[in-house]
Formats: structure tokens, C-alpha cells, sequence
């Protein structure tokens, strides 16, 4: 099996709750496919000026936790950060994992009792409902050419 580094990979072991994106069965294969739709567009534009390649999964957190949510059921939950933004990951069943958590590198983020988060609250952002809506489409794209 490929090598991962997200948060939670070891037991990412959920399936998808419908076939809406062909191949997309797991949160691995949604993370190798995002791996080649997240750019500088999909992240978040406060962060926008310090993504690159080599740091793909910065900006992208809840735009990404709201679509595998989508994709696997669950909840998303929030893990507050300096200056009062939410870092979103997910939780599907007994299983939780972070698909964009190597973008805080070697700092060790505290998973546990994090508030849920709504994407009624992130999506009245509309910069950031256009970003998640915008990743969905490239997401289809991707998975319809398979």
C-alpha cells in the first residue's frame, strides 16, 4: 500500500456512503485525487500567498472535510487555531482523519472533544462556498475521465 501522512490514515479504512464520484471508494482515493485538483485557487485566500506544491493541503481544510463528508457521511469537526479559525477534519463512525494536515508539518494538533463545524456557517463565506463548489466540479471531472 502507498505510503500516506495525513492524520488518521493508519484506520481511514471507511467507505463511501454513495457512488456519486467513480473511484472514489475510501479517503485515500479521495486524497490521491485531490492531491492533483488542490492549487492555489482552491486555497483559502488569507493563505493563498504561501501555498505552493511541495505544501498542497494548505488552505484547503474544510472546503476538503465538508466534500469527504459528502462523499463518506460523518461529521466534520473543528479544531480552534490562533487568530479563531477553525481547522476542519472528519470523523466518519469510530474513525476520524484529516486528509489536509500536513500542512501544519511537525506541530501536533489536539483531535479530540473539537466543536462540530456546519457548513451553513462556512459556506455564508461565499469566497469559500465557490472554492468548495469549484474543487466538487474538479472532483467530478477527474473521477467521470476514469
Amino acid at each position: 500500500m502507498k505510503k500516506y501522512n495525513f492524520w488518521g490514515f493508519e484506520h481511514a479504512d471507511v467507505h463511501a456512503v454513495n457512488d456519486e464520484y467513480k473511484g472514489i471508494d475510501t479517503p485515500y482515493d479521495l486524497y490521491d485525487a485531490l492531491s492533483e485538483i488542490w492549487c492555489a485557487k482552491t486555497c483559502a485566500p488569507r493563505m493563498r500567498q504561501n501555498w505552493t506544491k511541495e505544501n498542497k493541503t494548505l488552505g484547503q481544510c474544510s472546503i476538503t472535510a465538508f466534500l469527504a463528508q459528502d462523499i463518506f457521511g460523518g461529521k466534520v469537526y473543528g479544531i480552534l487555531r490562533p487568530g479563531g479559525n477553525y481547522h476542519c477534519y472528519n470523523v466518519v463512525g469510530d474513525q476520524s482523519f484529516d486528509l489536509t494536515s500536513e500542512q501544519f508539518g511537525d506541530e501536533v494538533l489536539d483531535y479530540e472533544n473539537n466543536p462540530e463545524q456546519f457548513r451553513e456557517v462556512h459556506f455564508a463565506k461565499e469566497e469559500k462556498r465557490l472554492r468548495y463548489e469549484h474543487l466538487k466540479a474538479e472532483l467530478k471531472k477527474k473521477t467521470e475521465g476514469k
